[in-house]
């Protein structure tokens, strides 16, 4: 997806070096310790995955009344299912969940920044914040989605939701055709990131 959008090739080092001086900063201070940072980064890397998002989508393949569920109230869904502890918090008291149907596509952005599901995907990628990519989705969603490779029929309706700091929404993406003699954890691996962000189809190649 990132290789859709321009951006200046020095931006990982820029960025490396803003936040580095900004952690100094922020120690020098004594707002946080020198192991804050990476204990943050660890919970989302161990606890706060798109693992947590894989098993809610196979939960509502599989469960037609926890998908109904997942839709009317979606932190009490998620609340249902064995997953890791947080994720009523880390902005999960404000997850949304729309499924795509057929005749139905959804697109997941945020208009203004970077808001974001944590819980259920992790950290947002970076193309995701892209100006380029926020703004073109919101105005153009069916030319952006055909360029990074989903080809909907022209009577697909194509919703485009705008994550906020009061709802961050996720994509239920439909379950691929023959797949009813899949294992639970054959399902999972036909869910990524992409396609719970609705800029990429369930089973196919990222």
């Amino acid at each position: 997806m990132s290789g859709q959008f321009a951006y200046p090739q020095d931006r990982e080092q820029s960025s490396a070096a803003k936040v580095a001086a900004l952690e100094s900063l922020l120690i020098e201070k004594g707002v946080i310790t020198p192991e804050t940072v990476n204990k943050v980064l660890a919970y989302f890397e161990s606890e706060m995955t798109p693992l947590n998002g894989k098993k809610i989508v196979v939960r509502a393949w599989t469960d037609a009344g926890f998908l109904a569920r997942l839709l009317a109230d979606t932190p009490a869904a998620i609340a249902e299912l064995d997953l890791p502890k947080g994720m009523v918090g880390a902005e999960g008291e404000h997850l949304r969940a729309v499924a795509n149907a057929p005749g139905v596509h959804n697109l997941i952005i945020c208009s203004l920044c970077s808001c974001f599901p944590w819980p259920v995907l992790g950290l947002p990628p970076y193309w995701y914040k892209d100006p380029v990519f926020r703004a073109r989705a919101a105005r153009e969603p069916r030319k952006v989605l055909a360029e990074v490779g989903v080809h909907l029929p022209e009577d697909t309706e194509i919703k485009v939701w705008d994550s906020s700091g009061t709802a961050r929404w996720f994509v239920i993406p439909e379950r691929p055709t023959a797949t009813e003699d899949f294992t639970e954890a054959q399902l999972m691996e036909l869910v990524t990131t992409e396609s719970m962000m609705g800029v990429a189809l369930a089973g196919a190649r990222s």
